[in-house]
């Protein structure tokens, strides 16, 4: 029944559409435009299930695909199809949407539909980008989806929401500037925006180290990588939770999709001459950043920080196969970096997610995110406390939690490739347990003291909305914990298919 549906059509134009309906609804009917809002998000959700259980393991090559012309002309059309890399992500996607939804609930009452539609209109541009096979609509979709979260931050956002605002689209629009240029030049090889014929052209090394950078400059800003990382703190210490939850659990991931659908596979030889280069850019981002994340004392500031530090991690299994090749000829340890990798990507996206509407919690409360201002918060909110420190061990890698499951097996295979690699890698274990304990100590733990009698005093624990937020995503971190299974099986054939096309090249 699925099969004959356009499933990637409809996990696009619903949610955009969707929003549209809820700005059309009665604003003073605020019950109704979130009942609206939520039924969107949740048929959303259920029409992409059927891409994980409709999904054939065994091939590498692109399902539920759609080809429509648009631009004959300029060899544009409407291209869609997921593999084992980009299906995981747009079911996060789905999921992440919900939460933010809910999130929104009681908390959001200037502008509430304006608030959902802007999300909804999001998800559907950014599950675009995910199934977006021809390179002038990923383009095109990877800059439309700037603006809602650009007006979600100015109009919603902190004291100094417009600063982080402009900050945030300067930073990733400019850098996707030199993407446009990089996408031009392969056109004028294929005479078309098919990404995977992009895939296939023969190109000089010089001509992969332009896209290669082209390409970096594009992506690196949007994970983003040292030293191109300080829009981020800004923009989630300005943002409200839902955006906060957005950035780090969704939009980091769509730069370090970047370089598994262009930057490998189009320009191979160049990323191996440069794999040393971001390798380094990666250890500096996951032991650098861990140490600027200890001296935080803005919860949401150690959280961001914390998430550039993690996703380092993502950017140093994508590239420590190219070491692992030369030095061993192990392709079973390069593909566990990767899959590691993948496996990270989505398990952050539900830790940060968390940590980010944990916060937001207790600040709907005080109005406050100075670590200073709590103290013995789990007497008064004992709900809130067992989840906060769950996902505080969870953001620290603890096993048998997902966090523990992709760095395990990035650090794995950098062993692999240098001894020094995987110890400065898992240096990072140590300070991120640091870091997220010293915040949980803080907050949490301790005794009320008679200057916060009235203030962290009077917290009212969670209420049954936020407990099903929260239960919603400890069990899916309890899930790729302990069962990564299906991941792991989801993306096998793919990542083999891509290390295979390195190795075919002189990248291997």
């Amino acid at each position: 029944m699925f099969a004959e549906l356009p499933l990637l059509s409809l996990l696009i134009w619903l949610p955009i559409l969707g929003g549209i309906w809820v700005l059309m609804v009665n604003p003073e009917n605020q019950s109704t435009l979130r009942t609206a809002a939520l039924a969107v998000s949740l048929v959303t959700f259920v029409l992409s299930l059927p891409l994980f259980f409709g999904f054939d393991i065994t091939t590498a090559a692109m399902q539920f695909s759609e080809l429509k012309p648009w631009i004959p002309m300029f060899g544009i059309n409407y291209h869609l199809g997921v593999d084992g890399i980009s299906m995981p992500l747009i079911i996060l996607t789905s999921f992440i949407t919900i939460i933010v939804v809910l999130a929104a609930w009681q908390v959001i009452q200037d502008r509430p539909a304006h608030y959902l539609a802007a999300f909804l209109i999001m998800e559907g541009l950014m599950n675009g980008v995910f199934a977006a096979l021809d390179g002038m609509l990923f383009y095109l979709l990877w800059e439309a989806m700037l603006i809602p979260m650009f007006i979600i931050i100015g109009v919603w956002g902190g004291p100094r929401r417009v600063y982080a605002a402009v900050k945030f689209f300067l930073y990733t629009f400019l850098g996707s500037v030199l993407m446009l240029v990089a996408l031009l030049y392969l056109y004028s090889h294929t005479h078309n925006f098919s990404i995977l014929d992009f895939h296939t052209v023969p190109l000089t090394m010089e001509a992969q180290m332009w896209i290669f950078v082209a390409f970096l400059l594009a992506f690196a800003v949007k994970v983003p990588m040292w030293p191109v990382h300080t829009w981020l703190p800004d923009a989630h210490v300005e943002a409200p939770t839902g955006g906060s939850v957005i950035l780090a659990a969704i939009m980091l991931k769509m730069g370090t999709y970047g370089f598994l659908r262009f930057s490998l596979p189009i320009a191979p030889d160049a990323s191996h001459a440069m794999d040393g280069f971001m390798i380094a850019l990666s250890l500096i981002a996951i032991v650098y950043i861990s140490f600027v994340a200890l001296i935080q004392s803005d919860m949401k500031k150690l959280v961001a920080y914390s998430s550039i530090s993690h996703m380092g991690f993502v950017t140093l299994g994508f590239f420590i196969p190219f070491m692992i090749v030369q030095n061993t000829g192990a392709t079973d340890a390069a593909m566990m970096g990767i899959e590691g990798a993948m496996v990270q990507m989505i398990s952050h996206g539900f830790i940060s997610g968390a940590m980010f509407l944990a916060i937001g919690v207790l600040y709907d409360r005080l109005h406050s995110r100075d670590i200073a201002t709590y103290g013995g918060v789990g007497h008064v909110m004992p709900k809130f406390a067992l989840f906060a420190v769950f996902f505080a061990m969870a953001n620290a890698g603890l096993p048998g939690t997902s966090g523990f499951v992709g760095e395990f097996m990035v650090i794995l295979s950098s062993f692999a490739a240098n001894f020094w690699i995987a110890f400065f890698a898992a240096v990072t274990l140590i300070v991120g347990a640091a870091y997220t304990l010293w915040m949980i100590k803080r907050v949490v733990f301790g005794e009320i003291t008679p200057q916060k009698q009235s203030t962290v005093g009077q917290l009212v624990d969670m209420n049954p909305r936020e407990t099903l937020i929260m239960v919603s995503l400890a069990a899916m971190v309890l899930l790729f914990g302990l069962w990564p299974a299906p991941l792991l099986d989801v993306m096998h054939v793919t990542v083999e298919n891509l290390v295979n096309h390195l190795l075919q090249s002189k990248a291997l």
